[in-house]
């Protein structure tokens, strides 16, 4: 994608190359022409980088260069580029309740831990498949953020077969209050780095679709390991009390 960007400060030569160099060193830009008669920039993006990005590219709020967009509404390219980025994980969560609604439509009433139960089966049993398609480049993934495999280098691949193993459990409904009580802790676990990582603000991709999807790590991976410990927690209550 394209767009073009007003920036004001450049007075010379020497800022028209500043600017065009900072903004080209950003790894999704593909180019930038600069002008300073213009006082404007085309830049080409492999995918949509918001105009605080770009301002932090060319230095920041106390920076001499000033840019603003024109020509697109911002708020709508962030919204576009947000439902592009998360389109497949969106979709498979999408698919997984679709289906389990389905089944849920055959029964005379709803059976609330029936949908959970046959939600995370589905859950784990298409995030584990992801994973399993390149084993290593999920485990190298997992590496950079995950607490646990810090520690112990194999945990990347058992964590993938216990996700697995989890979703087996799930959709044969074998000992629900023990398979409820390994998806909160495995979970609980798994959210630590994820919470460590989005707090932090560190760009890294989320290892939760293995390395076939580019995805960043955000407060969509909360949501998603979030849900999964809120219903153990929920299935584990009603199953114990």
């Amino acid at each position: 994608m394209t767009h073009t960007y007003s920036i004001a400060g450049m007075t010379c030569e020497q800022c028209e190359m500043t600017v065009k160099t900072r903004l080209q060193a950003h790894p999704d830009i593909t180019s930038a022409l600069v002008s300073k008669d213009k006082q404007t920039a085309v830049v080409t993006m492999s995918k949509h980088v918001s105009i605080d990005e770009l301002q932090r590219a060319l230095g920041g709020d106390t920076s001499k260069y000033i840019i603003t967009a024109t020509g697109h509404n911002e708020h709508a390219e962030q919204a576009k580029s947000w439902l592009s980025t998360y389109k497949p994980i969106l979709l498979i969560f999408s698919y997984i309740t679709v289906v389990t609604l389905l089944i849920q439509a055959g029964n005379p009433h709803i059976d609330g831990m029936e949908w959970m139960r046959h939600f995370m089966a589905g859950f784990f049993l298409v995030f584990s498949f992801f994973k399993l398609l390149n084993l290593r480049g999920f485990a190298e993934s997992y590496l950079m953020y995950d607490v646990l495999a810090r520690r112990i280098a194999i945990w990347p691949y058992i964590y993938a077969f216990t996700e697995l193993a989890l979703g087996i459990a799930f959709i044969m409904n074998w000992s629900p209050l023990l398979t409820s009580i390994i998806t909160l802790v495995v979970m609980s676990i798994s959210i630590i780095g994820v919470l460590q990582s989005v707090l932090n603000k560190r760009k890294i991709q989320c290892a939760c679709l293995g390395d076939v999807f580019n995805l960043p790590m955000s407060s969509v991976t909360i949501i998603e390991d979030g849900m999964m410990i809120g219903m153990s927690v929920v299935m584990i209550v009603l199953m114990a009390f």
